[in-house]
């Protein structure tokens, strides 16, 4: 895959939009009140679910297929700090992994975020070194 396309149509008077990529459900963006109506997530929202899906791809995909892990699932949550001036972007992120596995330890995660960290995740690699990300990690059977 060479390039990407994400196409965005405006939906109203203010801010909100519809945005597709190839052939799946559109998803809407908006902002809060006053400039947009809040009926969408933001555009730092979908930056944040980038980045969650994009390590717990990896994550997943080492454990299970490089590891032989038997992994259940995981479940995602990432907090985001805004910076206090304008543009209000991404100063940190907390994100919060709790993975269901038997036979998984720490260390084994860890060793999947730095692969993700190094060369496997995209969204990772514009972040790095513009947000400071840090990782809790609950492991449950």
């Amino acid at each position: 895959m060479d390039g990407l396309t994400v196409k965005l149509q405006s939906l109203n008077e203010k801010v909100k939009f519809s945005a597709t990529a190839r052939e799946n459900p559109e998803v809407i963006i908006d902002y809060f009140p006053p400039v947009g109506d809040a009926q969408g997530y933001t555009s730092l929202e979908l930056l944040m679910a980038s980045f969650g899906s994009c390590v717990s791809t990896t994550i997943l995909t080492l454990l299970r297929h490089r590891m032989n892990k038997q992994v259940d699932g995981i479940a995602v949550e990432v907090k985001g700090q805004l910076r206090e001036e304008h543009p209000k972007a991404l100063e940190s992120m907390l994100v919060t992994l709790r993975i269901r596995a038997k036979d998984l330890s720490q260390q084994e995660v860890r060793q999947t975020l730095a692969a993700s960290e190094e060369k496997l995740c995209p969204v990772w690699a514009m972040l790095k070194g513009n947000v400071a990300i840090d990782f809790e990690i609950f492991i449950t059977e």
